[in-house]
């Protein structure tokens, strides 16, 4: 359930494990999002419901009140009240997934990103490369359909598909109730695909060890600061489909500089999962992080 419109409560679907089949077709670092806001010097006012805006000539801006959102109907203290209630329940859940992934020494990545970056496509050039040399497991985020599910598993990687109706994002208690299922493998790698949103993910939590923003070069260089806590609470910022620069107009170093405006701690990997550039790069990445959640993983 999103923090302002309420969306997919009650109409989440996990479905069952499907095992990976070859032959186929088919926070800051802890995932707590930091706020950051352009600074915006237009006068202040206040709507009937007591949802303050910022106004200027050609300028509504309606984040700006204490709950940053606005939902007709509700007072900026409701709208606070009703998202503290919500993420503090969340936050809790993934506290608990992520104490269990650390005892197993898991390391779980949440890839995040708007619809069409080719997330999946990188995923599964990722679990190829890694192939017999890191056991893996997915979970797959979509409102509907297990297509992206079925392209996993004919990687030979088992995926789970949760489906989350008219929801926008996954939450730490739908990743709760995927984990027993999946029967991951102490020291394995857990890499949870996103629904497409570069909003509400941003504010859930679910227990991963990182946030890995993927940005296409087919969308706007500007992304990263029109969805700036998405890019502040990433780890990571794949800027995917490099092959496809030579034909865009895509300023990729005006992309980079504006999602290190928000977050300057970003490692930054450029990537494109048809042409493998990056993928050493993003691969080792993946090796580091796996080798500190074993290392530090309690010895049984």
């Amino acid at each position: 359930m999103c923090t302002v419109c309420g969306c997919g409560t009650g109409e989440t679907r996990i479905g069952a494990l499907g095992q990976g089949r070859r032959g186929g077709h088919g926070r800051p670092a802890q995932g707590v999002t930091r706020a950051w806001r352009a600074l915006d010097t237009a006068a202040e006012a206040t709507v009937a419901d007591d949802t303050p805006i910022r106004q200027g000539d050609h300028h509504l801006h309606f984040g700006a009140g204490p709950a940053h959102a606005h939902a007709p109907g509700l007072s900026q203290a409701q709208m606070v009240k009703i998202e503290r209630d919500i993420l503090g329940k969340n936050d809790a859940r993934a506290d608990q997934n992520r104490a269990w992934l650390r005892a197993h020494g898991i390391f779980a990545l949440n890839l995040v990103s708007s619809p069409g970056s080719g997330k999946t496509s990188l995923l599964v050039s990722t679990l190829e490369a890694l192939a017999g040399r890191i056991p893996a497991a997915v979970i797959e985020g979509d409102q509907q359909t297990e297509f992206d599910a079925e392209r996993i598993r004919a990687t030979g990687v088992p995926a789970l598909q949760i489906n989350t109706g008219k929801g926008c994002h996954l939450d730490a208690d739908m990743v709760a109730r995927a984990l027993p299922r999946m029967g991951l493998t102490d020291g394995s790698l857990l890499l949870i695909e996103n629904v497409g949103n570069l909003v509400c993910p941003a504010a859930f939590d679910l227990g991963e060890a990182h946030k890995v923003a993927i940005l296409s070069v087919t969308e706007g260089e500007d992304k990263p600061l029109k969805y700036p806590d998405m890019f502040a609470a990433a780890s990571v910022m794949l800027l995917n489909k490099v092959d496809l620069l030579p034909y865009l107009r895509f300023d990729a170093q005006r992309a980079i500089e504006y999602a290190l405006r928000v977050n300057p701690a970003l490692r930054v990997i450029r990537s494109s999962a048809t042409t493998g550039e990056g993928l050493d790069e993003w691969l080792a990445w993946i090796e580091a992080g796996l080798g500190a959640a074993r290392a530090t993983a309690p010895q049984a």
